[in-house]
């Protein structure tokens, strides 16, 4: 699968010293995202007029005028269906400037499940024409870079983030105690580094030092649903990238994620969605071969 790389990306002799860049959202700018690839930088797309269909992992996004999207590194997308009139703008920027800092910080409690409340994001007129004029800034920045300047197009850059992010906490509270919130976030990355060998709540809710009641509390108050579910759906996730975007046989995916057999990995499949992995796999084409 194709990997775009920002350090590759060059229209102009500044871009190789620039952490960032800023395009006009048009069908020029947009061909190397028509098929499913891979990103080694974060990109917003902002939609000022017109339509456009973003295909994120297995999700399909409608963005219109006023939706802004936020397509974090190594993500699965493409896009399509963009319409005769669609403008707006693209911001390409490299990890550093992800307020990592702060986020890791003082603001851990924004970053619950971030990826998930930034792929689509509709702001309000005062929120929309503030984020348009913060880029603004860094297009001009971006057009005419100096040394001084650069570092401005970074600040702007994290105040357009930042702004991005306080929107979708309104929509999406983090907790109210904070071992909770801290506790959830360790839950997910746990579970994000050792779904492929551990499946049980009892296993996550041990390395927490918490009973699987309190674990299942938190996850059902955070996202819905039980802890076991949760563990359920990050490998139903990571079946379908594969089924989706590798040459793995069902064989090769049932050893990849720690399935006994592909009898096994069948039987996992059809007991949470009522279809073979080879339905699935139809299925899934679907959303990406038109």
């Amino acid at each position: 699968m194709k990997r775009l790389e920002i350090k590759k990306n060059i229209t102009k002799k500044e871009d190789e010293s620039l952490s960032f860049r800023v395009y006009d959202l048009n069908k020029e700018n947009l061909k190397n995202y028509s098929e499913p690839h891979k990103k080694d930088h974060f990109c917003i797309l902002m939609v000022e007029s017109g339509e456009i269909e973003l295909h994120l992992e297995e999700e399909i996004i409608h963005l219109k005028a006023g939706k802004i999207s936020m397509v974090f590194p190594d993500q699965i997308s493409s896009l399509s269906l963009l319409s005769s009139e669609l403008s707006g703008k693209i911001i390409l920027f490299e990890e550093v400037l992800f307020c990592s800092d702060i986020l890791k910080n003082e603001l851990l409690s924004y970053n619950v499940n971030l990826s998930s409340h930034l792929k689509c994001i509709f702001l309000s007129p005062s929120e929309l024409e503030h984020s348009k004029s913060m880029v603004s800034f860094i297009e001009n920045i971006y057009s005419d870079p100096s040394l001084i300047r650069k570092e401005q197009g970074r600040f702007y850059i994290k105040i357009l983030l930042l702004g991005l992010i306080e929107s979708v906490h309104g929509q999406h509270p983090v907790f109210q105690h904070e071992s909770d919130k801290v506790l959830y976030i360790r839950f997910k990355k746990m579970l994000n580094e050792r779904y492929k060998n551990e499946r049980t709540v009892q296993y996550y809710a041990s390395n927490l030092a918490v009973t699987t009641k309190k674990l299942n509390s938190i996850t059902k108050k955070h996202c819905g649903e039980t802890a076991i579910n949760a563990i359920h759906n990050r490998i139903l996730k990571e079946i379908k990238r594969l089924l989706m975007f590798s040459d793995f046989s069902h064989k090769q995916i049932s050893l990849e994620l720690g399935f006994s057999s592909p009898s096994a990995l069948n039987k996992f499949v059809k007991s949470k969605l009522d279809e073979t992995p080879t339905e699935l796999q139809k299925e899934l084409a679907q959303i990406y071969i038109k």
